[in-house]
């Protein structure tokens, strides 16, 4: 009798020690496997050169010659520029001027997200600025502005120096950037224009809801996903505008059109001041970290 329990009890610790790992484990084994290339990636192409960075950033170090300790060096020296506070300045006029793209895109894809004949056609129309590169941009709106031959000069009468007048070099430009980021905002809206439950937006109708309530109380609730990345990526475009100033301005004339990217990168190629342009670059992370960050922490208290 014995030697028949003890015969039956071999083959059931088998079975326990080949029993399959639980459903929920499996599948987070299969996640972390499917993340891994990504995180490795993430981590060696935008974790370590943060990193590395916010390193350099203590020393002096020119590209070729061995790197010196340097300290805070860099950023007192960065506190007591000028060019840092036309910079920052100018960081600030894009980053207000620029957040009109939200808005607008939201109009335009209001007006835009209807079923009618050859809609396609004028979405495309609308939508064809932003495929065009910065530099192509650039040149056009630097034709534009051209006080000698430009259509600036045969809408106004007379040529208008935008480009090589600091008062109005900034503003020529973010009007210039402006061009395509309008309508990323209007595929942001449109994409999420599609998402809208129709059976709300018909109660509402049928309660009295109409024009400006009905947007801001029903349609604006539903499209704040769309919101949040509108405004997070418009922000992020304004802080690290480059490619328009470097060809339409070259940060001039006297540095009045200059932002922290294209400081930084004046510094670095320029002047070969790889330590101080790493310094310009950790300033202008931590401005773009703290504004997502609170981007972030609105979005989830939103939706708890």
């Amino acid at each position: 009798m014995s030697t028949t329990l003890s015969d039956k009890a071999v083959p059931v610790s088998r079975e326990r020690r080949k029993a399959p790992a639980p459903l929920s484990r499996r599948r987070n084994r299969a996640a972390l496997l499917f993340l891994l290339p990504g995180g490795l990636l993430f981590a060696v192409y935008v974790i370590y050169p943060v990193i590395s960075s916010i390193v350099l950033s203590f020393y002096n170090w020119d590209g070729m010659t061995p790197r010196v300790f340097a300290g805070l060096d860099n950023y007192r020296e960065l506190l007591h520029s000028d060019t840092f506070y036309t910079a920052l300045k100018n960081n600030v006029i894009w980053l207000v001027l620029f957040l009109l793209a939200p808005p607008c895109g939201l109009a335009l894809a209001l007006y835009l997200n209807q079923s009618v004949r050859g809609i396609r056609l004028v979405k495309s129309l609308f939508f064809a600025p932003f495929v065009l590169p910065g530099v192509v941009v650039g040149l056009v709106f630097g034709w534009f502005y051209d006080p000698t031959f430009g259509l600036l000069k045969l809408i106004v009468g007379h040529g208008v120096p935008v480009l090589g007048d600091p008062r109005y070099v900034t503003y020529g430009i973010i009007f210039a950037a402006l061009w395509p980021q309008i309508p990323f905002c209007m595929i942001l809206y449109l994409t999420g224009l599609t998402g809208i439950n129709s059976e709300v937006i018909e109660a509402a109708r049928m309660e009295g809801a109409e024009g400006l309530k009905l947007l801001w109380h029903v349609i604006l609730p539903q499209l704040r996903p769309a919101t949040f990345m509108a405004v997070v990526l418009t922000v992020i475009g304004a802080l690290r505008s480059f490619d328009l100033i470097s060809v339409m301005s070259g940060g001039g004339p006297f540095d009045s059109s200059t932002v922290l990217a294209y400081f930084m990168y004046d510094q670095a190629i320029k002047y070969y001041r790889e330590g101080y342009s790493a310094a310009i670059a950790v300033v202008l992370f931590m401005i773009m970290l703290i504004f997502i960050v609170w981007q972030l922490r609105r979005l989830v208290r939103s939706e708890t």
